[in-house]
């Protein structure tokens, strides 16, 4: 019998979307910084014209879609290294959502999720977005996953 074992990828992954259920145009991280067995890091660069891009700037729900995707890479991580399929997910509750500012077209943001709790299909989450040095936004959530 052969057994395949999957080559583990290289930091950062650049080419996300094998790793993520969603599809342009609403797709808010670019890369995959890294994965620990705690916390995960993407990268996103907003760009002009893009959904939840308003007067220049990324709207609150961008971002709190941008942690849930983060947290979306670290499960399609897992989940390609297991050689298992990538599965959707669903944000079920969100507590103390906080945005300090709003960043700007061109502004590439670093988002860090922590993981919580994690039972069966259901994972605690706690998601900080950054600009450079400067937290922009902050939350924990219960991301469900599901088919």
């Amino acid at each position: 019998m052969v057994v395949y074992i999957p080559e583990p990828m290289q930091f950062p992954v650049d080419d996300i979307t094998a790793l993520i259920p969603q599809k342009h145009p609403f797709v808010f991280v670019n890369k995959l910084l890294e994965v620990s067995d705690s916390q995960t890091r993407s990268s996103f660069t907003i760009i002009d014209g893009g959904v939840f891009v308003k007067d220049g700037l990324f709207q609150e729900a961008g971002l709190m879609e941008n942690i849930a995707q983060t947290a979306a890479l670290r499960a399609g991580y897992i989940a390609r290294q297991t050689d298992g399929p990538v599965k959707n997910g669903f944000i079920g509750n969100v507590k103390n959502f906080e945005v300090f500012s709003l960043p700007s077209v061109g502004d590439e943001l670093i988002t860090e999720v922590t993981i919580g709790e994690q039972v069966f299909d259901v994972t605690i989450i706690a998601g900080k977005v950054w600009f450079g040095a400067v937290l922009i936004a902050s939350c924990e959530m219960k991301v469900f996953a599901g088919n």
